[in-house]
């Protein structure tokens, strides 16, 4: 009799027997794989160019031999491969083995059919599972060798800028013969022996597996095959000892996230569609049961135009409930920066592409790893006929765990989604013994809900599950000591989680993120083409809009503009905008944004032709005048620079009505002139009567009165518009990360290389100018502008940035007390804490926002209005606007260039409801639109205005699928609840409320009153109508 087995000395022999380092001679995994045989021939061409298959085998190849090295970096090689099967080999299982540091696709009879990708584990395709007679031993592969890795070409670390000279290196493309029977034996003991280690000691189960793991490699001879059965019962005994019934149940779906662009550009991401989804639908067809969530309907779209073939496939799947299409949005989009409008096209593009493809929109929003969650994003999902909301990437949280894995999240209007975080907190699950316990134990909300999502499947650069994966998780289905684990789908998962709901935590306001802070500011040039383009659409759709109501033979650019908003929506990817990625995606951005901005000013100016057709052409005997329109929902008077004679520019105070034009002719004056006098000690002061500025020689404001009130917003003793630079040196995600330790770094800059001097003497605008030197070699020229009868001073500011691992700000020290600043999101606002009490205050030293942020007591406040910033933070009575800053990884270039934004400072009276900040702030981001025109005179138009300035209409836009019917989106602004009057002069048949989606609410017709359209508001809501014009 046999000593009985000592823990130690048995568990090391089973992870012997299993060793792909020790033992191999002796070992199971050493008969792994039997006979080899290299191919009949292999030969190979490479192109820098991403070519079609159809050009590729035209093309000549030439000898190439395993061990080859093959590039530089993003090149492609085609190989063509020749295989002989050994006759020898009859009946058994032959795989194609194929190993490279490149990303691979086999191609077979003009097909895909797999990737083939070492750090994805997939470097086997399988020719045949028994070899017959009647099949052919002779055939022709190709190989597409992508010449970057899974995660790019990163020199010494992932994220390093691209190794423009790598070489990629052939190791191994061989045909093998593939021991079914070994494999099922090792996935068995490596679960025995995983059970083991993990569930420890203390725990009774750990010995069974232990013992039957040890009993198993007793039983088998890896000589002899005929032993292997006998092993293989032994673990069939312990995986069918079954779970008592209040264990907890893990919904496996299988995954492959893909970044639409990061450390590779958008071209690439085609590629690796293509990979991960041709193997995703391979596996089902050998595993009926396989599901597979996918997200983005931009990669859809690719796959469709690039891959027809391997499209129809997927469609066939998605119809089986197999491929699951979820998200509903045209990318996983950044979950801050994007505009609230560009949030609602992201799942308006997203759902009817889903829903055109595949005849169903998606039920839940999928956004895994995006850095941060708008507070607005409930009431969107909800207008978008989704209820729920998976995400994971608040596990990165560097400060406070986030208390719950599945929970209602409410938004700022108090919209609700059911919201669930897989508690295994990662979308990349290998189905592993370790990675199902964590589920289990980390899981924060045991006792509410009794069901959690595991998402399998290698992903960033794609992959995305293996057969591997799915073998071992069938043998944990339903075993004692381990969760349940089923495969199953999102919609069960969220099925049961709705019935489990009842004892759920309710989470309210924004999800956010205590990492990545540096996203708001990284790739400066990035973030402006966002908010111009932004910009540009807005006021193409209203003067299109307008266009076609006003002129019925006017065509609206329905086809050019989903072109223009599906490209700015690619570039609202959560690696895009954000920054965090290498340069030439940066590069394949800024050419998007530049095709926006061109193709934006041709459909402009079409429609303004069409909307103003009369009072733009020269006529007889007509003088010169200048027709402005204003694409804002409120009346603006505002000084504009307009063409005068022999090229110069000349100002002019202008009034215009909301959502209209009106001809300017006289230039006007002021009754208020601007003032600019310059002091005996070198400081400047300018006055317009509504605000005194009093300006230092190196720019700072040492003084900015309310003239009406007296009231002071800077501090004795104190300077605002003080720049200060601050070393900025993360823990490692260097385009992501600004940490809380920079602060302890802060230089004012105080460097004069030009002092203040006087440009614009006054009158309709007074202006002053200095230039400072930032750091070692960088330089910033500052334009300070005060406009007649406007509340707010302007910084018009260029910076010829050239600095490595610094951080631009400017600061405004503020004569305000209040404990909480006000930031605007999308469509509304929220407040933050200036304080730093908790560790949830203080882990918000640098946070986002949209066009503009006020620190307010009873009374009086001040607000900082930008066109292009989104970081930002307010500590104390300090405001601090984030500029520039200056990483080196995944971009060394970023941001070392010529930068121009303008930022502004208004102090106010009484709320910044009142004051109208919000409007203020939307005037500084849509400029009106100066026009020659020849009519002398004609009277002013509009075409929408509301009757309250709580309400802003922010979207005028033809309806989706009715020419007649245009939608216009409105939304409550100051967080009151206000019934708000649309009147407009466009001949409107009839109106009624629709969804994000542009579906007809049940509420059937709005009535159409003398005053206008009646829509009630309660804070924040958004309100969508759908009206009919008159033919």
């Amino acid at each position: 009799m046999a000593a009985p087995p000592h823990r130690r000395t048995a568990l090391e022999r089973v992870e012997k027997f299993l060793s792909d380092t020790y033992f191999t001679d002796c070992n199971l995994r050493g008969r792994l794989f039997g006979a080899r045989c290299p191919p009949a021939s292999l030969s190979y061409f490479q192109t820098p160019q991403r070519i079609p298959y159809e050009e590729a085998v035209r093309q000549e190849f030439r000898p190439a031999r395993v061990g080859d090295s093959f590039g530089p970096t993003w090149e492609t090689c085609w190989f063509k491969v020749e295989l002989s099967i050994p006759p020898a080999w009859a009946g058994r299982e032959v795989h194609f083995a194929w190993e490279s540091d490149g990303e691979g696709m086999v191609w077979r009879d003009a097909q895909p059919v797999q990737g083939l990708t070492k750090e994805g584990e997939k470097t086997n395709y399988i020719l045949t599972r028994s070899l017959k007679e009647s099949e052919p031993h002779s055939l022709t592969l190709y190989v597409e060798l992508a010449c970057n890795g899974l995660f790019g070409a990163g020199k010494g670390i992932m994220i390093g800028p691209p190794d423009p000279d790598r070489r990629f290196t052939l190791s191994k493309a061989e045909l093998v013969v593939f021991n079914r029977d070994v494999y099922d034996l090792l996935v068995d003991l490596e679960i025995l022996l995983d059970m083991t280690k993990l569930l420890g000691e203390e725990d009774q189960r750990s010995f069974q597996t232990l013992y039957a793991a040890n009993q198993m490699v007793n039983v088998c001879d890896v000589t002899d095959p005929s032993t292997f059965p006998a092993a293989r019962d032994l673990a069939a005994a312990i995986f069918s000892q079954r779970n008592g019934e209040s264990q907890h149940t893990i919904h496996a779906v299988g995954h492959c996230h893909i970044d639409s662009a990061w450390l590779w550009p958008y071209e690439e991401t085609i590629r690796k569609c293509a990979r991960s989804w041709v193997t995703v639908v391979h596996l089902m067809e050998q595993n009926p049961e396989l599901t597979f969530a996918c997200s983005q309907a931009q990669q859809f779209e690719w796959v469709r135009s690039w891959y027809p073939g391997l499209y129809e496939r997927i469609r066939d799947f998605v119809a089986k409930g197999q491929f699951i299409p979820v998200g509903g949005t045209w990318v996983e989009m950044d979950g801050n920066l994007p505009s609230g409008e560009s949030m609602v096209r992201q799942f308006l593009q997203g759902q009817r592409f889903f829903q055109e493809q595949f005849g169903h929109i998606c039920s839940e929003f999928w956004l895994p790893d995006t850095f941060g969650y708008s507070a607005q994003l409930p009431q969107l999902m909800r207008g978008c006929g989704i209820k729920r909301f998976l995400t994971q990437k608040l596990s990165w949280n560097l400060v406070n765990a986030f208390p719950h894995h599945t929970f209602f999240w409410e938004g700022i209007d108090g919209s609700r989604v059911l919201t669930h975080f897989p508690p295994g907190d990662s979308y990349g699950m290998q189905g592993r013994v370790e990675e199902i316990l964590k589920t289990v134990k980390n899981n924060k909300d045991k006792g509410r809900v009794n069901h959690s999502a595991f998402l399998f499947g290698f992903g960033d650069g794609g992959g995305g599950p293996t057969q591997k994966m799915l073998d071992r998780m069938k043998r944990m289905s339903d075993t004692d000591g381990l969760p349940r684990v089923q495969i199953s789908t999102p919609d069960r998962l969220f099925s049961v989680l709705e019935k489990e709901s009842s004892q759920l935590c309710t989470w309210v306001g924004e999800l956010f993120l205590e990492l990545h802070n540096g996203t708001y500011t990284t790739q400066a040039q990035i973030k402006k083409g966002n908010r111009e383009c932004e910009r540009i659409l807005h006021d193409v759709e209203v003067l299109s809009t307008l266009a076609v109501a006003r002129d019925g033979t006017f065509q609206y650019p329905a086809s050019q503009l989903q072109r223009l908003w599906r490209l700015l929506l690619l570039n609202q990817f959560h690696d895009v905008l954000p920054g965090s990625c290498i340069q030439l995606v940066v590069e394949d951005a800024l050419r998007y944004y530049a095709e926006i901005r061109k193709a934006g000013a041709e459909l402009q100016e079409e429609a303004v032709q069409s909307l103003c057709r009369d009072l733009l052409q020269p006529k007889a005997g007509s003088t010169q005048s200048t027709l402005v329109l204003n694409t804002l929902p409120w009346e603006r008077t505002e000084v504009i620079s307009r063409p005068g004679p022999a090229g110069t520019e000349t100002l002019a105070l202008v009034t215009v009505p909301s959502m209209g034009y009106a001809i300017v002719k006289e230039p006007s004056m002021s009754p208020q002139p601007v003032t600019v006098k310059k002091q005996e000690d070198g400081s400047i002061t300018m006055e317009n009567g509504v605000i005194a500025v009093c300006l230092d020689a190196m720019g700072r404001l040492t003084s900015l009165r309310l003239v009406g009130s007296e009231r002071e917003s800077v501090p004795a003793g104190c300077c605002a518009n003080q720049f200060a630079l601050f070393d900025d040196v993360p823990l490692y995600w260097d385009a992501w990360d600004v940490m809380d330790y920079h602060l302890e770094t802060r230089k004012p800059v105080t460097t004069l290389l030009k002092p203040l001097e006087i440009t614009l003497a006054g009158g309709l605008r007074g202006g002053v100018s200095f230039s400072l030197q930032v750091g070692e070699s960088s330089t910033l020229t500052q334009e300070i502008i005060l406009d007649a009868a406007c509340p707010y001073l302007r910084f018009l500011t260029q910076v010829e940035w050239k600095e490595a691992h610094k951080f631009l700000k400017v600061e405004f020290p503020v004569q305000v007390q209040s404990t909480d600043a006000t930031y605007e999101i999308q469509f509304g606002h929220l407040q933050r804490p200036t304080h730093w009490n908790t560790s949830w205050d203080w882990a918000r030293f640098e946070v986002w926002y949209h066009k503009w942020l006020d620190l307010s007591e009873h009374g009086f406040g001040v607000a900082l209005l930008n066109d292009c910033k989104y970081g930002a933070s307010a500590h104390g009575n300090v405001l601090s606007l984030s500029l520039l800053r200056a990483p080196k990884s995944p971009d060394a270039t970023a941001d070392i260039m010529h930068h121009q934004f303008t930022y502004a400072m208004m102090p106010h009276q009484g709320s910044f409801q009142d004051a109208g900040v919000i409007q203020c702030a939307y005037n500084l981001n849509f400029p009106l639109h100066a026009v020659p025109a020849s009519a002398a005179r004609c009277p002013a138009w509009s075409a929408f205005s509301i009757s309250t300035p709580a309400v802003v209409l922010e979207t005028v836009k033809q309806a989706e699928d009715r020419p007649d019917a245009m939608v216009v989106r409105l939304y409550e602004a100051h967080g009151s609840t206000v019934v708000a009057w649309l009147q407009t002069s466009l001949p409107v048949k009839e109106a009624m409320l629709c969804d994000l989606l542009e579906r007809p609410a049940g509420q059937g017709c709005l009535p159409l009153e003398q005053q206008g359209l009646r829509l009630s508001f309660t804070p924040f809501r958004l309100l969508s109508v759908l009206l009919v014009l008159k033919q």
